[in-house]
């Protein structure tokens, strides 16, 4: 269970903090909601109490985590599938768990795929996505903005 004021991770989403818990109802039940604002735009999102937990709503990481992130993007790539639509699976997969550590794996794979290859319209969504989330939650565990986490990151993957 979260508190307000707690820095939380909602998968596909990114980072953010639950700024109130409000009790509404929706389809004639009464439920509490967290209100999670993010750090990366002005997006709010609702979610219901009794489901966070199922949906992958879990807290941020902490610093020696975080190392283990820096570590992950500074590493030389992996080989990647050559068959788009398996690699492209793979990644979609390793974002939608939400795990910190897989975000930061797809986004170093996809970086260096587009910087030997290039990338499809589809991967450039997707290491977009995946950028946003790994920079929102980099910026909420160092306590800094955005373009300074973006610029963190981006220093890891040269």
């Amino acid at each position: 269970m979260f508190s307000v004021g707690d820095k939380v991770v909602y998968p596909m989403h990114g980072a953010g903090v639950v700024e109130s818990i409000e009790e509404k109802e929706v389809l004639g039940s009464r439920q509490n909601y967290y209100v999670l604002k993010f750090s990366a735009g002005e997006m709010k999102v609702m979610i219901p109490m009794d489901n966070a937990y199922q949906i992958g709503l879990r807290g941020i990481i902490d610093k020696n985590e975080l190392a283990k992130v820096y570590e992950i993007l500074k590493e030389p790539t992996e080989g990647n599938s050559a068959n788009w639509n398996r690699r492209y699976t793979d990644n979609l997969e390793k974002i939608k768990s939400g795990d910190i550590i897989e975000i930061a794996q797809v986004v170093k794979n996809l970086m260096q795929r587009s910087n030997e290859k290039g990338l499809s319209a589809g991967e450039k969504k997707m290491l977009e996505s995946a950028q946003r989330m790994l920079i929102s939650e980099v910026g909420l565990v160092e306590g800094i903005d955005i373009t300074e986490a973006s610029e963190l990151v981006e220093n890891c993957l040269c």
